[in-house]
């Protein structure tokens, strides 16, 4: 019997090698095709152009001259700002999850359905797919100037990221509650509410405090706009010239998200048990 397995358990072996090998190269070719198209990319950016990096960091070495040391003079004034981009944040990140939510239940497909959950998760596609900063230039053409425009442009783009990582939560939750609930004739939403929810909570409020953590710089930047905060008194510093004050602004902004983030790892800590 190993006499005549012999012959056939060679030719499996050289198979499986060649099947390797056939893998290996693959591999190799698809690896150096992903660092020509990346090379591709920074040779389309200007990035290997040497005469582009010259003059560069002389130019930033005056640029940071000129804005030490920072001026915090009129540091009385930016209270308003402040309290603006904070505010926005807040409102836009409050509004996307109240949209998300029922959104990215309707996206999981074992909890909406497969039917509609393809339906949906193309809207949250087109939500996040447009930048929020070209969701501000759309809303500030329909509300006017303000921190209005910002809170819609954050919650437009922030509901469809949000929406998407509620939906891929809510799909990996343990079915065993749910299914123990529906032999007890429990109905869709009790199910959601008792046996899918306490499962998912914790998550879903680690990915919205991220997602405020992230929406408190992205106010700073739609303010570049006209959607109010700190962002106009950054750009108005940087067109008056005044590169001290701007740098002023720029430390403030860091100190609003380092606190921010402090506080959403306290709230983390707080839902996930210290995980």
């Amino acid at each position: 019997m190993s006499a005549r397995a012999g012959p056939s358990t060679g030719i499996e072996t050289a198979a499986g090698r060649a099947a390797g090998r056939r893998r290996l190269v693959g591999r190799g070719l698809a690896l150096a095709a992903g660092a020509l198209v990346i090379v591709w990319a920074f040779a389309s950016a200007g990035a290997l152009d040497p005469d582009r990096y010259r003059d560069a960091l002389g130019t930033l070495a005056t640029l940071a001259g000129d804005a030490f040391p920072p001026d915090f003079a009129r540091w009385r004034s930016w209270g308003r700002p402040l309290l603006q981009t904070l505010a926005t944040s807040l409102a836009g990140t409050a509004l996307a999850a109240a949209l998300a939510l029922p959104l990215g239940v309707l996206a999981a497909r074992n909890v909406g359905g497969a039917g509609i959950a393809g339906g949906i998760r193309i809207f949250l596609n087109m939500l996040r797919s447009i930048p929020d900063l070209i969701w501000g230039v759309a809303f500030v053409a329909a509300v006017g100037f303000g921190p209005l425009p910002g809170v819609l442009a954050l919650a437009a783009h922030s509901t469809g990221m949000l929406g998407k990582f509620y939906a891929e939560i809510l799909e990996h939750v343990d079915p065993a509650p749910g299914d123990a609930l529906r032999s007890h004739g429990v109905s869709r939403a009790g199910v959601l509410r008792f046996g899918v929810l306490p499962q998912v909570l914790p998550r879903l409020a680690d990915v919205t405090i991220y997602r405020w953590e992230h929406n408190v710089r992205a106010a700073t930047v739609l303010g570049l706009i006209g959607a109010g905060g700190l962002g106009v008194e950054i750009v108005t510093a940087f067109h008056l010239f005044e590169y001290r004050e701007a740098a002023a602004l720029i430390l403030v902004m860091l100190a609003l998200v380092t606190a921010i983030n402090t506080i959403g790892d306290r709230i983390r800590v707080g839902f996930l048990g210290g995980d």
